[in-house]
């Protein structure tokens, strides 16, 4: 299963918010530094994508599909964005095995905006995850932001995580938000069946996010795991001691998220003792999630006195 947001043709939810955001443009009063914010995996960078596609393919054969909400794999903006090669279109995320987003990325964003445009349709930037950038990234980034060139739009992605109020107060920000009933309907058009007939239900809370359902049944189909029949502390366990958490983004968020869960349905608060750990582990994973600091102690430590406890 791709989870990609780059290649999710169809826009499930989130088609108020594209409505606005394409009438905005279309009237030439869209914002050029736009932050999008809301929990990982509630389809913000999808909806980027769709917004993006819909403006580039305007004057294309096979064009965005408004009534469907849809992108034409067939329109060419979409093939050369797939292949990175749109000359109107610049994305940025954290490389593979990096823990931050580096200044050089910035260095040669601002190289390829200074360069003359090969048409004239704008140009996008999206940036996803800008909790990741460092601080010299986002100085670098800032003083592009202040003075954009014409025909430029920045879209910032942020997963409710804490960013230079600098960084922040540049852009217009737009909440993006889903129920749980609608998180879990987009799930289910998705996979196109139920998740809970797949998913032990120790693991779903009200603040499972469609993408991090996804990524969990993908990472379960990757390593075999059956997850209708292993509880929530045996996969959590599995999870820490492969540790493939250091490489990818969605498994730290994810891991994170089950640990989130576990406490909710195995501590009572009435023990205070537990209530004092769980708080304890809460607070040290926001920290390590707001800062992007190491979490390998973390995990050993949870597992430890929390799990082997």
């Amino acid at each position: 299963m791709n989870l990609n947001p780059s290649n999710q043709l169809n826009l499930y939810g989130h088609q108020t918010e594209f409505i606005n955001f394409k009438n905005l443009y279309f009237n030439k009063k869209l914002p050029n530094k736009i932050l999008l914010s809301g929990e990982k995996g509630i389809g913000k960078s999808t909806l980027a994508y769709h917004l993006i596609n819909n403006i580039l393919s305007t004057d294309e054969e096979f064009s965005y599909d408004f009534e469907k909400f849809s992108i034409n794999p067939n329109n060419k903006s979409f093939r050369l964005i797939k292949n990175k090669s749109n000359p109107n279109f610049i994305s940025i995320d954290i490389i593979e095995d990096r823990k931050s987003i580096d200044i050089n990325q910035i260095r040669n964003l601002i190289l390829n905006l200074n360069k003359s445009s090969f048409n004239n349709k704008p140009r996008l930037v999206l940036i996803d995850n800008i909790e990741l950038l460092n601080i010299n990234s986002v100085n670098a980034l800032l003083k592009i932001l202040e003075e954009p060139n014409d025909n430029i739009y920045f879209i910032l992605i942020n997963n409710n995580k804490k960013i230079l109020p600098t960084l922040k107060s540049r852009c217009l920000n737009y909440k993006i938000h889903l129920t749980s009933k609608e998180s879990f309907n987009i799930t289910n058009k998705i996979l196109g069946e139920n998740f809970m007939n797949l998913i032990n239900d120790q693991m779903i809370s009200n603040y499972s996010t469609p993408g991090s359902l996804l990524n969990l049944l993908n990472f379960a189909n990757k390593n075999d795991v059956n997850l209708k029949e292993i509880n929530l502390k045996d996969f959590i366990k599995s999870i820490i001691k492969v540790k493939k958490y250091k490489k990818d983004q969605f498994i730290r968020y994810l891991l994170y998220s089950l640990i989130e869960i576990y406490f909710s349905k195995n501590l009572s608060l009435k023990n205070i003792k537990l209530l004092d750990i769980r708080n304890y582990f809460l607070n040290k994973i926001n920290n390590t999630k707001i800062f992007n600091l190491d979490d390998e102690i973390l995990l050993m430590e949870f597992e430890d006195r929390v799990l082997n406890g």
